[in-house]
């Protein structure tokens, strides 16, 4: 079981993630979460899939585009810091990556498809780490992380747009 990270070992704008996550083994989390995700993203009519509840807002595809791109992205943070590369690690601009990510000309099933290939990915890559690797850190757009809050942060940030497709959208 992978500890809660305690607050030096993430950048403080993630704890709004890492407090929606459950304490408890967070590597089953995010088996169950993915789960979760995806039956949830299966009820969304092609209709609504292109919606966004506000003018500049991204759409639900868009969105889950950006949950999918994060993952990767933190989960490659995991890997370089778990393999003990010392360079920082850059950030990424959401909305230029959003901007340029295709989604809108994909179908929501197509993008879950590949969320869910992310996620069994990522799981892989947690299951395979050292015990030593879990409490190695690094620096990633400009802040220090460890490996074992990036699996921490996944779950959370997932949570985060999980309440927006709720709150926002309307969705489940």
């Amino acid at each position: 079981m992978i500890p809660r990270p305690a607050s030096d070992e993430h950048p403080a704008w993630c704890q709004r993630y890492l407090d929606r996550v459950p304490d408890g083994d967070v590597l089953a989390f995010l088996r169950a979460q993915g789960e979760r995700s995806r039956a949830l993203l299966a009820t969304v009519p092609p209709a609504q899939e292109g919606y966004a509840y506000a003018p500049g807002k991204w759409s639900v595809k868009r969105l889950w585009q950006h949950v999918v791109d994060g993952e990767r992205l933190f989960a490659y943070r995991a890997l370089c810091i778990a393999r003990g590369d010392t360079q920082a690690l850059p950030g990424f601009d959401e909305d230029a990556y959003a901007a340029q990510d295709g989604s809108e000309a994909r179908s929501l099933a197509d993008i879950t498809a590949e969320y869910a290939t992310v996620r069994a990915a990522s799981s892989s890559l947690f299951a395979g780490l050292g015990a030593s690797a879990w409490t190695r850190r690094g620096i990633a757009n400009g802040n220090p992380v460890s490996v074992r809050a990036l699996p921490w942060i996944i779950a959370g940030h997932e949570l985060h747009h999980l309440a927006v497709l709720r709150e926002r959208y309307g969705l489940g």
